[in-house]
């Protein structure tokens, strides 16, 4: 499998596919999520899912990301159905997000009407402006700047109006940045016995990891033995994180 570009999504298309993912990256690394989340979505391609992957550029105004990622998706998937057998085929579609990825998809769970079998959360956090981008109250404390929706305004956002029932929540033992258990208490006020918390190893960078091409010398060094436990170390709780999730998006397999 190759990615190929469609309409401004990176896209996954396996022999035999079995569902469709649509996949949000965090803030800063979403604008080429075929390359810093490639070891992720690709597995999650061998495994059968189409993979459409919408890069954004972050900016203040969450509401108008949310929508127009939503436009790029929905445009990707109806080319694919026109010019692919994917038309002839009822497949479910996932939502799966990474950190802001995560606050993109609750967004357009709670404003637009989707067909959604579940959604997956990865590492959540909804910061206001000032926690996520610290740096702007060293420049000017006195700015009024805040995100849109503020970290209130989605939680009150989700709790009236979100609709995917079937939720998995995806939190790493070790990631700072995460706000997982607010957001399971949330859904699990919506949709009672329908929202999964998963606590894994980990942090926040996790699902950056990529396949690292160590080569050792020619006699094994001691140099070598680290950089195979490095990778071994990163690899253990990348499929780790790879069997939790299809495991829970596909449970009969």
């Amino acid at each position: 499998m190759n990615w190929k570009e469609i309409r401004g999504n990176w896209v996954l298309i396996p022999r035999h596919p079995i569902g469709i993912i649509h996949f949000l990256g965090g803030a800063f690394v979403a604008t080429v999520p075929h390359v810093t989340y490639r070891w992720l979505l690709e597995h999650l391609a061998d495994a059968g899912y189409v993979i459409i992957a919408t890069p954004f550029l972050n900016n203040l105004d969450h509401i108008a990301i949310a929508k127009s990622v939503l436009i790029n998706f929905e445009r990707t998937l109806e080319k694919l159905q026109d010019s692919t057998s994917l038309g002839e085929l009822y497949l479910p579609i996932y939502g799966v997000g990474h950190s802001m990825g995560c606050k993109l998809h609750l967004l357009i769970g709670s404003l637009f009407s989707v067909k959604r079998a579940g959604n997956i959360f990865i590492s959540f956090n909804n910061f206001a402006v000032n926690e996520a981008i610290p740096l702007v109250e060293q420049f000017n404390s006195n700015l009024d700047i805040e995100f849109t929706p503020t970290p209130t305004q989605t939680n009150d956002m989700i709790y009236e109006s979100y609709q995917i029932r079937r939720n998995l929540i995806i939190k790493f033992n070790n990631d700072t940045l995460d706000q997982s258990v607010e957001l399971k208490e949330i859904l699990e006020d919506i949709f009672p016995n329908m929202v999964t918390l998963k606590i894994l190893p980990g942090n926040h960078t996790t699902p950056l990891g990529q396949d690292i091409k160590w080569q050792p010398g020619t006699s094994f060094s001691a140099i070598d033995a680290v950089g195979q436990w490095f990778k071994q170390e990163i690899y253990r709780d990348l499929r780790r994180l790879k069997q939790v999730l299809l495991f829970w998006l596909n449970p009969v397999s």
